[in-house]
């Protein structure tokens, strides 16, 4: 899940640069989630720049407004979307490329959320950073713990000289992540994958833009370059 937090109301608005006529896009997946995105947030955005002097012609939850075909979709059946002078989405930067991808040309897509992290969920309204999309995924090694996510200093060979009662030296209300990965490894009867000495992280794999293409959902177990 894509964590976002809703952007400075005044920032958004000089965004809109006196584009007055404006349609509001959420998005009832992670946005939803977080609060920053759903039924309830499109209506207090419309109130809200309604009250500025805006003309919020109509607004939408998509299911998900990452996937280019139901935004299409959205855009065939709703004409106040293709017509409206300006488009304000609510949701993650990749919902916003999304969008404007799916808008005609001449319609500026606005980002109305900032995009702050990969989650995990614990519960409903409940997250915390489980995935850095770093390319290079050591989880089978570290019992399903990230040390380039959990610790602070991204070590990938243990733990610092600052651990202390098992908690982490910089952020000091947080366990250690090399604690907690010594734990589960010997709860499992692994302690030598910490022998294993893992070189520099490669960032290239996190580079991007990038793409790919699932070439035969039922049958490939990875994804091809398109």
């Amino acid at each position: 899940m894509i964590i976002t937090k809703k952007k400075n109301i005044d920032d958004v608005v000089e965004s809109l640069d006196n584009r007055k006529d404006v349609y509001l896009i959420g998005c009832g997946s992670c946005a939803e989630q977080c609060k920053t995105g759903g039924e309830t947030e499109i209506k207090e955005m419309a109130r809200t720049l309604t009250e500025r002097g805006f003309n919020v012609r109509g607004g939408s939850v998509i299911d998900e407004t990452c996937y280019r075909q139901l935004v299409l979709k959205e855009f065939r059946k709703e004409k106040d979307l293709k017509d409206s002078e300006s488009i304000l989405v609510l949701a993650c930067g990749a919902g916003v490329k999304t969008v404007s991808e799916a808008a005609p040309e001449k319609t500026p897509v606005l980002a109305a959320l900032d995009s702050l992290f990969l989650a995990s969920v614990e519960r409903y309204g409940r997250f915390f950073e489980g995935c850095s999309l770093c390319g290079e995924c050591l989880l089978s090694d570290t019992a399903g713990i990230c040390p380039h996510t959990e610790c602070p200093k991204g070590l990938l060979n243990g733990p610092c000289g600052g651990v202390a009662d098992g908690m982490c030296e910089v952020n000091t209300e947080n366990p250690c992540a090399w604690v907690m990965i010594y734990k589960k490894l010997k709860a499992q009867d692994r302690l030598y994958l910490l022998k294993k000495v893992r070189p520099l992280k490669d960032h290239s794999g996190a580079n991007g833009p990038q793409s790919v293409l699932l070439r035969n959902p039922k049958k490939s177990t990875g994804l091809e370059p398109r």
